[in-house]
This record gives C-alpha cells, sequence and structure tokens, in this order.
C-alpha cells in the first residue's frame, strides 16, 4: 500500500495564499450580489414539484396533422442556420485577418476592425431580428440577417484569437522564402489556424441552430413561433414533437460536427 497523500502542487503541500484568497473574495462578491438577482434556494427548491407537474403534462400522444407543418418549419430553420452561417462565414474571415494583430496592416486597422466586431456582437440574435423584421417584414430573411450580423462578430473574433498563437518560426521559414503579405497569411497562417477555425465553425452552427429556433418568437421564420405558442396555449401535443426535433437535429450536427473535426485534425 502506498502511504502518499493527496497534496497540494505546491512545495508545502498547501494550498497557495493568493488563490485561496482569490477564491473567497469570488465566494464572498457571489453571496453578496446573490439578492440582486433574487436568487433563493428556497424558491428554487418549492418550484421543483412544479416542474414535475409540468414534465408530466409532456406525456401526452403527439398531434399527428401537426407532424408535417412541424418538419417544414424545422427544415426552414436547418436552412436558416446554414445559409447564416455560411454568410457570416465569407465575411468574418477577412475581418479576423484583419482583426489580429500579427496579420493586420496597420495598428489602426486593428482596432476599428475589433470594435466592429464587438459591436456586432453585443446585441443577441433576438433584438437585431426585431430590427431587420421592422426593415424587411416578416419571414426568415430577417432572421437569416441577424443570425449573420451576429455570427460575424463572433467568429471574426475567433478567427482572429486562433491566428494570433500559430508558430511563429514557420512563418519565418515562409519569409526566408521570399512570401509576400498574401502568400505569408495563405500558406502560413491558414494551415496552422485551420483545425481552430473548422472547430469555430461547427460551434457556431450548433449555436446558430439554437438560436434560430427562437427567432420565431418576433416574426423571423423558423420552428420559433410555433414553439413559443405551443408553451403559451399549452398544447403538449404539439410542444413535445417541436423540443424532440430540435434535440435530434440538435444532437445529429453535434456527432457529425465532432466526426468532421477529427478528420481535419
Amino acid at each position: 500500500m502506498s502511504n502518499s497523500k493527496l497534496c497540494w502542487p505546491t512545495p508545502n503541500g498547501r494550498p497557495g495564499l493568493v488563490p485561496t484568497l482569490s477564491l473567497l473574495a469570488c465566494i464572498l462578491l457571489l453571496a453578496i450580489s446573490a439578492p440582486a438577482v433574487e436568487l433563493d434556494f428556497g424558491r428554487i427548491v418549492t418550484a421543483i414539484p412544479r416542474m414535475l407537474a409540468f414534465a408530466g403534462n409532456l406525456l401526452v400522444l403527439p398531434d399527428w396533422e401537426y407532424l408535417p407543418i412541424l418538419a417544414k418549419n424545422i427544415l426552414q430553420t436547418i436552412e436558416m442556420t446554414f445559409l447564416a452561417t455560411s454568410i457570416a462565414l465569407v465575411i468574418s474571415l477577412p475581418l479576423g485577418v484583419l482583426a489580429a494583430k500579427n496579420t493586420s496592416p496597420h495598428p489602426a486597422v486593428f482596432h476599428a476592425t475589433r470594435n466592429l466586431l464587438s459591436l456586432m456582437r453585443a446585441l443577441p440574435e433576438l433584438v437585431w431580428a426585431l430590427v431587420f423584421v421592422s426593415a424587411v417584414g416578416l419571414g426568415p430573411l430577417p432572421g437569416i440577417m441577424a443570425l449573420s450580423f451576429v455570427t460575424v462578430g463572433f467568429m471574426g473574433k475567433f478567427f482572429a484569437e486562433s491566428i494570433e498563437v500559430v508558430d511563429q518560426r514557420q512563418l519565418e521559414g515562409v519569409v526566408a522564402q521570399g512570401a509576400s503579405w498574401l502568400q505569408l497569411r495563405t500558406f502560413a497562417h491558414f494551415p496552422q489556424a485551420f483545425p481552430d477555425f473548422v472547430g469555430t465553425v461547427m460551434y457556431v452552427l450548433d449555436h446558430n441552430l439554437r438560436a434560430a429556433a427562437i427567432l420565431g418568437l418576433v416574426g423571423a421564420g423558423g420552428i420559433g413561433y410555433d414553439l413559443v405558442m405551443a408553451m403559451r396555449m399549452f398544447d403538449y401535443d404539439r410542444l413535445l414533437p417541436i423540443a424532440l426535433s430540435i434535440y435530434i437535429v440538435v444532437t445529429l450536427l453535434d456527432r457529425a460536427s465532432d466526426h468532421f473535426r477529427m478528420r481535419m485534425i
């Protein structure tokens, strides 16, 4: 039997003073700020029976006549997701290059692009969907526009961060061969950052699918309107198929993204 004991990775085997004080300070701040968000564990405990009662209402036979409409709306949600992500990918890739410190042509361009990307992701998709609905009317188009707009902000930031952490030694080797500015980005930066690019795109696809599922709340297409109305009208025979369809699509996309990303890596 080994006599070794579990201990902290410090010279004396005890937790460090600074990490301990930092952790205690965070716990204290969370405890102080809890009333501001009305965090009440008593309310959470008393809400459990009502949550179970709501879940029990879902155990009903689905509305079979609604299934064709469900298939059409969930397909529209998927189309919105892929189209918005594709549009954002084309726009965010050059913005990511301009927003990376090691690829931006000038500090002014770097800061301007970073601020633009921050502005684009500052508000959620639902708010931008309201803006675009007021501009172009109801339907999937404002939903696609809102998803694309916010996605450019996120993907541009992720792409820039992936480019900034590439191995500088490979860049020096390409520069030594007399590569131009564009060739350096194409043959040195992008190949190294490509696995991160793929992971980012797959994550954004997953996020956009769930975001597109709720944009129908403001008339921006997809399954969101049916989901919200089913909850408001207590149409449990429709609510369960909608929730299951969203879960199945998200799960399939997650499995496909894992497989695709591993092949790329």
